[in-house]
């Protein structure tokens, strides 16, 4: 049993900073700028007037604010999108610009 528990710390370390670098939670106005982001990575038209029309007034400036900092990492983005990738954003946009 000794030997298992620094294994059992080994995993949990790895797994707290597998949380950290995943990125924003979904559901955040850095979560939808994120998506806005990576949308016009892949070439797909976004309404990003509606998507922030559709904000609470109070989030509204975060994802403003995480827009810009995205679209500054984007210029270094890969533009390959796979189909799967490319309908899954435009759903979740599509779903984003309703709410």
């Amino acid at each position: 049993m000794p030997a298992l528990k620094p294994s059992l710390v080994a995993l949990a370390a790895a797994s707290l900073a597998g949380c950290a670098a995943v990125g924003p939670m979904p559901g955040t106005p850095e979560f939808t700028a994120a998506q806005v982001s990576r949308a016009y990575d892949c070439g797909l038209r976004v309404d990003r007037g509606r998507i922030i029309a559709r904000l609470p007034a109070e989030q509204r400036g975060r994802f403003v604010a995480a827009n810009a900092s995205y679209a500054v990492k984007s210029y270094n983005a890969p533009r390959r999108c796979e189909a799967f990738e490319r309908e899954r954003l435009q759903q979740e946009l599509r779903l984003e610009a309703r709410r």
